[in-house]
């Protein structure tokens, strides 16, 4: 079990939360599905900063990893300012795959599947269905507001 890290969408961060003197706990894979699409990946060489940026972002404790490949995060901060289009959407979907694609590496998941829609001005909806080794589905929902609008 780990720590529960609960989404706030409206302030869009994560929080822990008690449960009278506890910490609350996660049995499944929310924290992990928070923290890996929430969290801003490293940009990629050829990726463009938005706004002219210069920082390329990332968690620190990416220099720490055992395994070169197991990095954590989205890249889906690069699309923050972007306006509210389909092509968004797609952008913002295939970083939260990627972001995602560490838990069928991992052998956690068989597969993740990533959804993102408009759904309202300024709001985009994201789900992720997580599929588990025996069959079972996980789905989680984010509504996010989003900045360029």
């Amino acid at each position: 079990m780990d720590i529960l890290l609960a989404f706030d969408e409206t302030l869009l961060a994560g929080d822990i939360r008690l449960v009278g003197a506890d910490l609350e706990a996660d049995d499944g894979l929310k924290t992990a599905v928070v923290i890996s699409i929430f969290t801003d990946a490293r940009a990629q060489a050829d990726d463009e900063l938005p706004d002219g940026q210069t920082d390329p972002r990332g968690w620190w404790g990416d220099m720490l990893a055992d395994i070169d490949a197991d990095k954590i995060g989205s890249r889906r901060w690069l699309y923050q300012r972007e306006k509210q289009t389909a092509e968004t959407a797609r952008k913002i979907r295939e970083a939260d795959e990627e972001a995602l694609a560490w838990l069928v590496d991992d052998g956690i998941a068989k597969q993740v599947t990533v959804e993102t829609e408009w759904i309202g001005r300024g709001i985009l909806g994201e789900r992720i269905l997580v599929t588990k080794p025996d069959g079972d589905v996980v789905e989680y929902r984010f509504n996010h507001l989003w900045e360029a609008v």
